[in-house]
């Protein structure tokens, strides 16, 4: 039976004046009716975040921290249920849903950490001149202001977390908008926030739809905008707004480095049951999922067979069964695409050694070799299910092979070499390196974000309240120091 879910405008539940219908990629079927925030209550929801600004920003810490927390414990007590929505409207298997739920549960703890000791204040004596005697400078930090949080579809709970959890943290008001295929898990945030104590205002989720937008991200009384998603539409939000603060996650087409090192049978399974299970886990909807494996000449012949076994031992079909690996994509279109990518490659003259088949908005897991470089798939991000594998040689030519792309996320390498690994570290032109495992490791509380078109800022608690704030000096005159 399916439920129909209000909004939540200035930390109250509210209802538009239409609704649309959220189905599952799997079978269809209706998950949830959603209410649609008419442009009146979008207005209303501003205002209210606008006018509590400078309130919320001196709500005491042990307020936010107690909220935080709370959302954090519930988030346990519901877990299955709440893993179970996730993968109704997302179509993610229900074991990584339920794996998702926990991450958000640990980024609203590190949340409530955080705000406990975040803008404690640094002191600064200024004698270290004559015209600075008797001075001293105290550096706080401080909101820039409400912040606009554009969540994905991928990790519809976690990555709604991560726009929410620092915001409320850092004591800057937020409005969330959610993607418009799996909004429900976001909502149910705004569930748990609402049974907090929080000043009105201090957040709302809004699922507006895309083509609105624009009229949030140009709003003057929003000037920090924290986006999650394509680097098309990410780079359209930093150009139209350029006197805001923006920062992007944006996409990335993961490399995984084997080196020659990484040679026993022991450590090439690993690394090729590693591959396989992250070049699939959600259904490779994910921006650090591994697309790209690059391998020395010394390990490859050994290595490839083992991956393609791995990728077919995956297991796929229902969402909703516990030994499912691989679900569905998020939509029949976001599978034709991949769908389409693969056939143009295969027609370019790369070699297909598994999978390559679509059902629906299912992509069967699929390996490719003698990828050609001018190919979409090549250079763009899949967010599919699709890997390709790459012979090189030489530890030069691998981290070469890695920085020949536009995007730079984050790379694993395959290494028991230490010296290998920091010059790994110092090479490649990635947010994060990995060692001995694939890129697709991410803890919340890390920074994390990319170099060249995979974005701009850092996300991780900390580091995206540090993003949400600005330095405020403080200086102290005529003091006996």
């Amino acid at each position: 039976m399916t439920s129909t879910h209000a909004f939540w405008l200035a930390g109250r539940q509210a209802t538009g004046e239409s609704g649309f219908d959220v189905t599952s990629p799997w079978d269809g079927t209706t998950v949830g009716t959603v209410s649609l925030p008419t442009d009146a209550q979008v207005e209303e929801a501003v205002a209210a975040a606008y006018a509590v600004r400078d309130e919320f920003a001196a709500t005491p810490a042990h307020v936010r921290a107690a909220a935080l927390d709370h959302v954090s414990r519930r988030l346990v007590e519901r877990t299955e249920e709440i893993a179970r929505l996730i993968s109704a409207e997302n179509g993610k298997p229900i074991k990584w849903a339920r794996g998702e739920v926990g991450r958000a549960v640990s980024v609203f703890r590190f949340a409530a950490e955080e705000a406990r000791r975040f803008n404690g204040g640094e002191a600064q004596r200024l004698d270290t001149d004559a015209g600075g005697q008797g001075r001293l400078a105290l550096t706080r930090r401080f909101p820039k202001g409400v912040v606009l949080g554009i969540a994905p579809f991928n990790f519809p709970l976690n990555l709604c977390a991560h726009k929410i959890a620092p915001a409320i943290a850092a004591g800057a008001p937020i409005i969330l908008k959610p993607a418009p295929a799996t909004p429900l898990s976001g909502l149910i945030l705004g569930e748990l926030l609402a049974e907090t104590e929080l000043p009105a205002g201090s957040w709302s989720i809004l699922p507006v739809p895309n083509d609105r937008m624009p009229a949030l991200v140009q709003d003057e009384r929003l000037p920090v905008i924290s986006f999650t998603g394509s680097e098309t539409v990410g780079y359209a939000i930093m150009d139209s707004v350029p006197r805001k603060h923006c920062t992007l996650e944006l996409g990335g087409n993961g490399a995984a480095v084997v080196l020659a090192d990484w040679a026993s049978d022991e450590d090439l399974d690993r690394a090729a049951a590693r591959i396989a299970t992250f070049s699939n886990y959600q259904g490779g909807q994910s921006c650090i999922s591994v697309q790209r494996v690059i391998a020395e000449a010394a390990v490859y012949d050994r290595l490839l067979p083992r991956i393609v076994a791995a990728v077919e031992a995956q297991v796929t079909g229902d969402p909703n069964d516990d030994a499912t690996d691989v679900g569905p994509l998020v939509s029949e279109a976001a599978a034709e695409r991949v769908e389409t990518w693969v056939r143009e490659a295969v027609d370019a003259g790369a070699k297909l050694l598994t999978g390559g088949k679509r059902d629906g908005a299912s992509y069967a897991p699929t390996v490719l070799t003698d990828l050609p470089a001018d190919t979409t798939l090549a250079h763009e991000e899949v967010f599919g299910p699709v890997l390709s594998v790459q012979k090189v040689t030489g530890e030069a030519e691998a981290f070469a092979a890695v920085n020949d792309s536009k995007y730079g996320l984050q790379a694993g390498v395959f290494t028991h070499d230490l010296q290998a690994a920091f010059r790994a570290h110092r090479a490649l032109e990635v947010g994060g390196v990995v060692v001995g495992d694939v890129p697709s490791y991410r803890a919340d509380q890390m920074p994390y974000g990319g170099a060249k078109q995979s974005g701009v800022g850092r996300e991780g608690v900390k580091f995206a309240m540090d993003d949400y704030t600005y330095e405020r000096v403080l200086v102290l005159t005529g003091l006996a120091l």
